[in-house]
């Protein structure tokens, strides 16, 4: 995974520098969240309570016994969100029977627009077992700061729409919810598949 850092460095730098922030959601800098996580200057993950799509409550403590594929974004990203989504799900199903033991999850960080409703018509393209994840505003701020995740609202010039700037970071938690590590923006699959193999034999 050290062999990422310099990708994940600028790929996020081009992902968190392509517009302004005019409305920062985050309580910290971008560069000071990246090098966070970047360089495991800081603790990653932690327990949080959602909603899921389906309108069930969830906490982290639902995951236990299983990996957990961890990636916030919002449905209305036109890009970097579904072509990681996507990366994701195809990692799930190329590793085969042993992708029942690894949980992908998709946390929004736009809860206004992405109710359960709207994230059970949108989750269902990348993979059948992707749950999305929402919450309050104050739910989501607590878990995207437990993860380290940078966040932020960004008018769009000439429109009444925004967008949210933000982090891309995959994170790989364990099976008892505990952090492993990260993959950037832009990971492939199959680069998902040859880290995560090795944990799923991993004794508890």
């Amino acid at each position: 995974m050290k062999s990422q850092v310099l990708v994940a460095s600028v790929l996020a730098a081009v992902l968190l520098g392509a517009v302004p922030v005019t409305h920062a959601q985050s309580e910290r800098s971008a560069g000071e969240l990246m090098d966070a996580v970047m360089f495991g200057k800081e603790p990653i993950g932690g327990p949080f309570t959602l909603v899921d799509h389906t309108g069930k409550p969830r906490t982290d403590a639902d995951f236990r016994g299983q990996l957990m594929l961890v990636y916030f974004g919002f449905s209305f990203c036109p890009d970097v969100c579904p072509t990681d989504l996507m990366a994701i799900g195809q990692a799930v199903d190329k590793l085969g029977p042993g992708g029942d033991a690894v949980q992908p999850l998709f946390v929004t960080l736009d809860p206004d627009r992405d109710t359960p409703a709207h994230l059970a018509d949108y989750v269902p393209f990348f993979h059948s077992r992707l749950l999305g994840l929402t919450g309050d505003a104050a739910q989501i701020r607590d878990a995207a700061r437990l993860y380290r995740v940078f966040h932020a609202k960004v008018a769009i010039e000439g429109a009444a729409e925004y967008t949210v700037d933000h982090s891309g970071f995959i994170y790989l938690m364990d099976r008892d919810g505990k952090y492993l590590g990260f993959f950037p923006p832009g990971t492939p699959p199959d680069r998902m598949v040859a880290v995560i193999k090795p944990h799923l034999s991993a004794k508890r």
